[in-house]
């Protein structure tokens, strides 16, 4: 019913930039929160950013500064600037979406597939 498509991931030198979107397609009412996560081998899955409909923004404490969520609501699309990448950026990086379907149902645990980004020399 729902689909998160992810796309603009890559190898990326440290200091350089990627910039990450996330398009939600299907029976869609309403997007409320729209958000970025990240999980890096061997570690848990992270909160990178969030932002609300209204465009209120959230971020964990070592993006802050480096990274940009923004959305664009007639797209149903999330992006994700980041600049100034790190090596420990590194990591699978995942959307997430709290979507209100046309049937009714609410549910805050629609992800997409992942896109990997990878920030070496």
């Amino acid at each position: 019913q729902v689909q998160l498509v992810e796309s603009g991931g890559g190898l990326v030198q440290p200091g350089g930039s990627l910039r990450l979107s996330c398009a939600a397609s299907g029976s869609i009412r309403t997007i409320y929160d729209m958000g970025w996560y990240r999980q890096a081998p061997g570690k848990q899955r992270e909160l990178v950013a969030v932002i609300t409909s209204g465009g209120i923004t959230t971020y964990a404490d070592s993006q802050m500064g480096r990274f940009t969520i923004s959305r664009d609501n007639a797209k149903n699309t999330v992006y994700l600037q980041m600049d100034s990448l790190r090596p420990e950026d590194t990591a699978v990086y995942y959307c997430n979406g709290d979507i209100l379907l046309f049937s009714g149902r609410r549910n805050n645990n629609y992800w997409g597939q992942g896109t990997q980004v990878t920030v070496s020399s």
